[in-house]
């Protein structure tokens, strides 16, 4: 109970960051950084009396109703939950940070919070600032096995039917919805006179946020990747490094009967994860076991089991392929 009492707490603290993020610093200044809640922005240009989070049901309701019609996904609460909350909170945020209904929809960054948030000037901190803050508190929902479905239902609509890597498939979605917007809010920031702030610009500063973004959320899901995958290969029994590994580094490997190609004699291969910390002294170590071992050291995307992470349970939540 605690576990999940916990799990849904993350989820709606997750939602808030998200919605502020888009509220404080990548609604007022018309950066479309993609997905659902990009396409949202270059609507709320077109129809300003409608807002963001109202045009993120409007897309998100019938995506997540075409992921089980056409995907056949099981949609957990947790996920049903996060896709409903994030745009009440934007609305919300939205309502009580503007003074007038007119600020409002016009989301004027000079009356936002009295002016005492207004970035107008400084358009590169508020996108980097905001894709920190979005990618954050996306990536606190996907820890608690949740989504908030958009552009990722989408993505894996491509791959089923047009045969679309999911990854090119999201990078295809993004684009389109950075050249939607593009098109409709057409000048926006600046101007054509105003060389200074160059209305192209507003592109870049929306593919920035995407990659910042998806940089983040992915930090935030799996951490800093400082993990090393080690295989060491000798013709000697390594009963030195053997030691060090369990009484030194308080660690474990695996000893996997091998042989060389070309000899055909026996062999000792350790198999082993450490810290990145670590690497240095098992290095060392096993230059004095054997100076001619061939040594392996590689990343470790994820590692799982007794000493690190837990793997992760199943909760029938909507995940791409």
């Amino acid at each position: 109970m605690k576990n999940t009492l916990c799990a849904w707490a993350n989820i709606l603290l997750g939602c808030l960051i998200l919605a502020s993020g888009f509220v404080f610093f990548i609604n007022p200044y018309n950066i479309v950084p993609g997905g659902v809640y990009g396409a949202s922005i270059v609507l709320h240009n077109l129809f300003p009396s409608i807002q963001v989070g109202t045009f993120g049901y409007m897309f998100d309701v019938p995506l997540l109703i075409l992921s089980v019609v056409l995907l056949g996904a099981k949609l957990g609460t947790r996920t049903i939950a996060a896709a409903l909350i994030t745009p009440l909170l934007m609305n919300v945020l939205s309502r009580l940070v503007y003074p007038t209904r007119e600020a409002l929809e016009a989301l004027d960054p000079a009356q936002l919070l009295g002016g005492c948030m207004n970035l107008s000037d400084h358009l590169m901190l508020t996108c980097v600032i905001g894709a920190v803050i979005i990618g954050a508190g996306t990536g606190l929902v996907i820890r608690n096995q949740a989504t908030t479905g958009g552009s990722d239902i989408v993505g894996m609509l491509l791959q089923k039917y047009c045969h679309i890597r999911f990854s090119r498939a999201i990078l295809l979605v993004d684009g389109a919805v950075v050249c939607f917007g593009l098109v409709v809010i057409g000048l926006g920031i600046g101007s054509a006179e105003d060389m200074a702030q160059p209305a192209l610009y507003l592109s870049f500063y929306s593919l920035i946020s995407i990659f910042i973004i998806s940089r983040v959320i992915a930090y935030t899901i799996n951490g800093s990747k400082n993990d090393k995958l080690i295989f060491v290969i000798s013709d000697k029994r390594l009963t030195e490094l053997h030691n060090y590994i369990l009484k030194e580094l308080d660690r474990t490997a695996t000893c996997i009967k091998s042989s060389g190609l070309y000899t055909g004699a026996e062999k000792e291969m350790l198999f082993l994860v450490v810290s990145y910390k670590e690497v240095a002294g098992v290095k060392l170590k096993i230059k004095e076991a054997d100076p001619r071992a061939f040594v392996v050291v590689t990343d470790a995307y994820d590692a799982f089991g007794e000493g690190w992470k837990q793997l992760p349970s199943s909760a029938n939540e909507l995940q791409p392929e």
